[in-house]
């Protein structure tokens, strides 16, 4: 058999580094990072994940990848400028980097400076839809320097490709579509239907997951699911709010809001039911991973990720955002109707087969591979 990080069709082997606030988090593109830089090792390049700050990473990283925190805890790093950008430039140049990889464009602030005049590859993953600035300057500035002075700006969906392409017209950058990769195994085939009667949310505790907006709607069914729970996993600031919200309206027994895990397959393997209420979601990597285990999802059209991963009627339920009443008739629909989980879920897990973790490495593989030439005449 031919190993494939030797064949012919794969592209050689680079050293790359993935540059990230940090992987000292449970979060989407924390988790998205990981995996990628596992799936990328895997396929034979040489793999380091630079970090600003956080030793010991939340997920499991291969022996292949190589992670480094520049700080232990979090600091103000306005008033650390300087020392990150030589501490960046020293990093590049010690493991000769060829291709790096920004996980956040904010982190053009640093990287341009510290890569002037080096022969490498620079490249920028954006984990949040176009129109989330979070108002602040900053970040408008170094998109406006990843699209002018980049090769290549990765997105989640296609919605955001075209509103980088249309605020940046004169870009540099070309614009590329990417989806996250799955970041649990895939099951050989479709599991069978979970035995617990759990309707399942993932996500950080905070208003943009709209976990407050999935109680309104399930304090509307609960009286006719008996026997079903509710399971929010993850860790923030409104935990407190949403046990008390919870209690206000008469569903604190069949409401659970459980710690963040790294082993999340564990929970998606007992859930019956996925829902997704955020408010805005950039992609929706739970969505492909809740797929993965032949999980029905319900979900509100709240942003391009959503939109552009499900499909109503065939993998899940989709309703107007905001609309709570209609949140909660999806949700009884599907608590009703075991034949309708079970043909969703199917449909799921066929769909989540295409964004496993080796077939995403392979096209990000493909952003580099064609400035290959140029990177070897650098060298």
């Amino acid at each position: 058999m031919i190993d494939s990080r030797t064949s012919p069709d794969t592209p050689r082997a680079r050293t790359l580094c993935l540059f990230t606030g940090t992987l000292a988090a449970f979060a989407g593109a924390e988790r998205a990072t990981a995996t990628l830089a596992n799936a990328l090792a895997a396929r034979g390049h040489r793999v380091h994940v630079l970090s600003l700050w956080g030793d010991t990473p939340v997920f499991d990283l291969s022996p292949g990848v190589v992670h480094h925190a520049m700080f232990r805890e979090r600091v103000a790093f306005r008033h650390h400028y300087v020392p990150i950008v030589r501490q960046v430039r020293r990093y590049v140049r010690a493991h000769d980097i060829d291709v790096m990889i920004d996980v956040d464009p904010m982190l053009a602030l640093y990287t341009l400076p510290a890569t002037f005049a080096l022969p490498l590859r620079r490249i920028a993953w954006e984990h949040s839809t176009y129109a989330s600035d979070l108002g602040r300057r900053a970040r408008r500035w170094a998109r406006a320097l990843a699209a002018r002075r980049y090769e290549a700006v990765v997105v989640l969906t296609d919605a955001d490709r075209d509103a980088w392409q249309a605020h940046h017209r004169h870009a540099r950058a070309q614009f590329v579509t990417l989806p996250n990769p799955l970041g649990i195994p895939i099951p050989d085939t479709a599991p069978a239907p979970a035995g617990e009667r759990c309707i399942l949310a993932v996500g950080r505790l905070v208003p943009e997951k709209g976990f407050d907006r999935l109680i309104d709607a399930w304090a509307r069914i609960a009286s006719d699911a008996p026997g079903w729970q509710v399971s929010i996993v993850g860790d923030g600031p409104l935990r407190d709010d949403l046990l008390r919200q919870a209690q206000a309206l008469g569903v604190a027994d069949t409401v659970h809001v459980l710690p963040a895990v790294a082993n999340i397959a564990q929970h998606y393997a007992r859930a019956s039911i996925y829902c997704l209420p955020s408010r805005r979601e950039s992609f929706g990597l739970v969505l492909i991973e809740t797929k993965a285990y032949a999980v029905p999802v319900v979900a509100y059209a709240a942003d391009a990720g959503p939109r552009a991963l499900l499909r109503h009627g065939v993998d899940s339920l989709v309703v107007d955002d905001g609309d709570i009443a209609g949140l909660a008739s999806a949700m009884r629909q599907l608590v009703g109707d075991a034949g309708l989980r079970r043909r969703l879920g199917l449909a799921g897990y066929a769909h989540a087969r295409h964004f496993r973790a080796d077939a995403i490495a392979a096209r990000w593989e493909a952003l580099w591979d064609a400035a290959a030439p140029a990177l070897t005449e650098a060298r």
